[in-house]
């Protein structure tokens, strides 16, 4: 009962549920969520480890970047959020938060930010 506890209590966000959602697609870099989001370091990496306590999301490091995803769960979990993640479809900020999210993949340094697979400093 208490992992349940940390999964409601982390979905409890509007910003976590936001990272989950656009982290459903698959691994995503921390510097393109933050441009997806719109919201500073600092704020993105206390949610994104949030939810890394709550089960929900791993890291992977490579060089200086990391990169964040969805963690396998049980049938459980996951039915809860595939019901989460059908409630926020229609939400027009999310839908915001997605096109931004393509854009800055599809070219980072005309969003300022560095290619994650670079080796640059």
């Amino acid at each position: 009962m208490r992992q349940l506890a940390k999964i409601f209590a982390a979905l409890s966000d509007e910003n976590r549920l936001r990272l989950l959602y656009v982290m459903r697609k698959g691994e995503t870099c921390v510097c393109y969520l933050q441009g997806a989001l719109q919201a500073n370091q600092p704020r993105t990496s206390r949610h994104l480890a949030y939810l890394k306590k709550a089960g929900l999301v791993e890291a992977r490091r490579e060089g200086k970047w990391m990169h964040y995803s969805l963690k396998k769960t049980d049938r459980k979990v996951e039915r809860i959020l595939g019901e989460v993640f059908t409630q926020l479809e229609d939400d027009p900020r999310l839908r915001d938060n997605m096109k931004r999210l393509e854009k800055i993949c599809c070219s980072p340094s005309r969003y300022g930010f560095a290619t994650p697979s670079s080796k640059a400093a």
